[in-house]
């Protein structure tokens, strides 16, 4: 199959693109919301909105430390700005209210979030927890569904190179956040971690599809060889296998197989986000523009990334145990 005889170039491809996210993120970082670094965040929305100069200027004078503030629309459609400051007290709050609908038509407070450090670093903490003890859980299934097949790639390895393939989606998302977060002040919040999460599900529940089919397609295609042997008066039966077909023209043919569905499901998914973004209210936009990030590229990865991966370890296994 084509992306078998063309592995190599789409390692090449994939290790690039995960060293340019890396480089993004690093560069740029990421803009947290106060979900994570705690503080307050006012919306005041006007029926004629100031300049946004008007709203820092006045923000500024009344020392609320470090402040961020941004254009947005309400529920009701009307034009709004999003203020981020410090962790406010009543009447520091009530200071704020006065002065910042005082400088438009119609000003009017419709929200008041406030986090404490505490609770932001708490989320933070829990939110790493979250993602490590998925790739963990991810892990364990892989190697404990493959258990048994041993020819020619162990049941770890199939579960390794699921993790790679998780580490490429989600390097690509964060960088897009991180972009996002550069170039339209888009900060990072609990719900871009639920995208997170459910590109992992959704992507592995791809690969995981695909390594099933490679699975099948070598007990189908393979031959046992069972030996009787005796150690310290213990008999016990050996079984070696060996494949009729080479093993990535076994790969090759699941892909194939897996293909039509894979392109399928992820079409219906994309389309579903796509109306979530263009139609959902602005709260969502982010979470489903991630999303259709994610399922894209989780989608590449399944079908152009691990199986191509695990026929290249397979060759280069298969290498060494020839020199030794």
């Amino acid at each position: 199959m084509f992306l078998i005889a063309n592995k190599k170039i789409l390692l090449a491809i994939t290790l690039f693109v995960m060293v340019a996210s890396t480089t993004i993120i690093a560069t740029l970082g990421l803009n947290l919301g106060i979900d994570f670094t705690g503080g307050s965040l006012t919306e005041v929305s006007y029926q004629s909105a100031p300049d946004k100069s008007d709203v820092e200027d006045i923000v500024n004078t009344q020392d609320l430390g470090g402040i961020s503030v941004r254009k947005s629309v309400d529920e009701t459609g009307r034009d709004a700005f999003l203020v981020q400051t410090r962790d406010l007290s009543e009447p520091e709050r009530m200071e704020l209210n006065t002065a910042v609908t005082s400088l438009g038509e119609g000003g009017d407070v419709v929200r008041f979030t406030s986090v404490g450090p505490v609770i932001g670093q708490e989320l933070k903490d829990k939110a790493i927890y979250a993602l490590l003890a998925v790739v963990l859980i991810i892990v364990s299934y892989v190697a404990f569904a493959f258990r048994g097949i041993g020819t020619p790639v162990s049941s770890w390895v199939y579960g390794a190179i699921t993790i790679f393939s998780l580490v490429h989606d989600v390097l690509i998302a964060t960088a897009l956040m991180s972009v996002l977060g550069y170039v339209a002040a888009i900060e990072v919040d609990v719900l871009f971690v639920m995208a997170l999460l459910a590109i992992l599900g959704y992507s592995v529940n791809d690969t995981i599809v695909v390594f099933d089919r490679v699975r099948e397609n070598l007990m189908a295609n393979r031959t046992e060889k069972r030996t009787k042997r005796e150690d310290a008066g213990i008999a016990y039966e050996e079984v070696e296998y060996s494949l009729t077909k080479p093993y990535g023209e076994i790969v090759g043919a699941s892909i194939k197989d897996t293909l039509a569905r894979s392109i399928n499901t992820s079409m219906t998914t994309f389309v579903a986000l796509a109306a979530l973004y263009f139609i959902g209210s602005d709260a969502t936009q982010t979470f489903a523009l991630i999303l259709m990030v994610g399922v894209f590229f989780g989608t590449y990865s399944s079908i152009c990334i691990a199986s191509p991966l695990v026929v290249i370890y397979s060759e280069w296994r298969n290498k060494k145990t020839a020199v030794k």
